[in-house]
């Protein structure tokens, strides 16, 4: 079967180049390799009203439970300087055991070998006893509006239910076999804009300078430390990305100051307590008159970003059995189980069934020469051969 070579798809899968949010050809692509493996491909187009149209692919094998399902993205980021490429980035190139190619490792690598591993899966032991579903967006790299989210809901509303999803992430560090993701920090961002009165910077008396308020809001949001982390979890941290005031000149003093933040927060908080206390902080801060010596309290507004990402943890024993245990019999190594890095499309996932993420390593992802190993493209289709035959062994007890 040609789709049990993981070099061959990735390669055609490169050679599509699906910028979000363009399908490239990729989602053809893809549904050309699945289709003669038995699957019901369909193509769904997500729409929402300020955002591009996203072209999105759901594909199942089999009509029954217990049912898998792998999810994952063909989108990809921009090539950056194409001249800084070694090897032109949609052209797949092959050199010194490397495929070069923007989407190598994030993520068109992890579906390459996965469409591989159940095309051996089926090649050697026949159909699964129950249902393999891929669940592939185009919006992932991108606002991630018309795409997962839309997906699920759609695949719900035609009766689709899941036991159990393998989201096709390079979740690697270093080496592959390195770190299953078993769950993400939530996130939080927001928008501060800090109120004074412009005036002569010689005369301060009659002014109130906005960056005093903005340094006291924005040190009382980085210390001290929201938490010292949990068992599953690392610290909370947020960072103040952006300070604006937008003011040319030495010698006037701004009358507003703007600042821009996010948080990643562990499982001491929701979103709406993590809000909360950024909030409490906020107001403390904008009463303490240490820059701003005889004023009131400070104005301010804080303005937060749609969508907040909800911590989650995965506790699927058999789930992060079957793949722990799939990874330990094909290399010999015993995984790490992470909740650390930023977010993927699993935040939507978790709220459908059980997920877990792990693919290949991801050191080169997003980067000029964006690559990936040959020889671990061969080595995770045989984990993922592996875990395909384990989880169905432990979904059928």
């Amino acid at each position: 079967m040609h789709a049990a070579d993981p070099v061959d798809n990735l390669q055609t899968l490169i050679r599509c180049p699906s910028v979000t949010p363009n399908e490239g050809g990729a989602l053809t692509a893809l549904a050309a390799m699945l289709e003669p493996l038995g699957f019901k491909v369909s193509r769904m187009i997500a729409r929402e009203d300020g955002t591009p149209d996203v072209e999105n692919l759901y594909a199942r094998l089999g009509t029954e439970g217990p049912h898998l399902m792998f999810a994952g993205h063909t989108d990809v980021v921009p090539v950056g300087d194409e001249a800084a490429w070694s090897h032109p980035p949609f052209s797949a190139q092959i050199d010194k055991g490397e495929m070069f190619g923007r989407g190598a490792v994030d993520m068109k690598g992890g579906i390459a070998c996965f469409v591989a591993a159940v095309a051996r899966h089926i090649e050697q032991h026949g159909a699964p006893k129950g249902s393999i579903s891929f669940l592939i967006t185009g919006d992932e790299e991108g606002p991630s509006i018309n795409g997962t989210t839309k997906l699920l809901q759609w695949a719900k509303e035609q009766g689709e239910r899941w036991d159990a999803c393998l989201v096709g992430e390079p979740t690697n560090p270093d080496t592959l076999g390195d770190m299953i993701k078993i769950g993400r920090r939530g996130s939080v961002s927001g928008h501060i804009t800090v109120f004074g009165m412009q005036g002569h910077a010689a005369y301060p008396h009659l002014a109130d300078n906005a960056v005093r308020g903005i340094i006291k809001l924005t040190e009382s949001l980085m210390y001290p430390p929201f938490d010292a982390g949990t068992e599953n979890f690392q610290p909370s941290n947020l960072e103040v990305t952006t300070i604006d005031v937008g003011n040319v000149a030495t010698n006037v003093v701004p009358a507003k100051a703007t600042a821009k933040f996010n948080i990643r927060f562990n499982d001491t908080w929701t979103a709406e307590t993590v809000r909360a206390e950024i909030v409490r902080r906020l107001d403390a801060a904008a009463a303490d008159q240490t820059l701003r010596p005889g004023r009131e309290a400070l104005r301010y507004e804080i303005t937060w970003a749609d969508r907040p990402s909800h911590v989650f943890l995965t506790r699927d024993d058999a789930l992060i059995q079957s793949l722990t245990a799939a990874i330990e019999k094909t290399i010999g190594r015993t995984p790490a189980l992470s909740t650390t890095g930023g977010t993927s499309d699993a935040r939507f996932i978790k709220d459908y069934c059980p997920v877990v993420e792990f693919g290949l390593v991801g050191q080169t992802m997003h980067m000029v020469d964006e690559r990936v190993a040959v020889a671990d493209l061969e080595t995770l289709t045989a984990i993922y051969a592996q875990f395909i035959e384990s989880w169905f062994a432990h979904a059928a007890i």
